[in-house]
């Protein structure tokens, strides 16, 4: 290999379960692919792990998981094959189930405590 040749990326496709797909090279994040291509299966939000917004189910297939936020995968949920598609770097082909995860609303609204006396 000369100086000016890089070694080949290797590219592994992407299903979502509506029926897009999309290559997505080993070395890149799933959501960062699939939003280059124009794909909208997934929902797209911070891009860093810390959201939850494009939160999925890995159906199949083999990948590499960055650091994500335990609030919107946690351990139990990981081990099952949930993660978020912005901290996920495809091994082999894969088959994607967006799973986005409703939490408790949160209120922006001060506790009031009643006062005794």
């Amino acid at each position: 290999m000369t100086a000016d040749q890089s070694p080949a990326v290797t590219m592994h496709q992407v299903a979502l379960e509506s029926g897009e797909q999309f290559h997505c090279p080993e070395d890149e994040k799933v959501l960062i692919a699939m939003e280059q291509m124009g794909i909208t299966g997934v929902q797209i939000g911070c891009r860093g792990g810390g959201c939850g917004a494009c939160r999925v189910e890995v159906i199949s297939g083999e990948y590499e998981s960055l650091k994500m936020s335990k609030k919107y995968v946690d351990d139990a949920e990981a081990a099952q094959g949930f993660a978020l598609a912005c901290r996920i770097l495809p091994k082999s082909d894969l088959m994607l189930r967006a799973a986005p995860k409703e939490l408790p609303e949160h209120t922006d609204e001060p506790q009031v405590l009643a006062a005794n006396g």
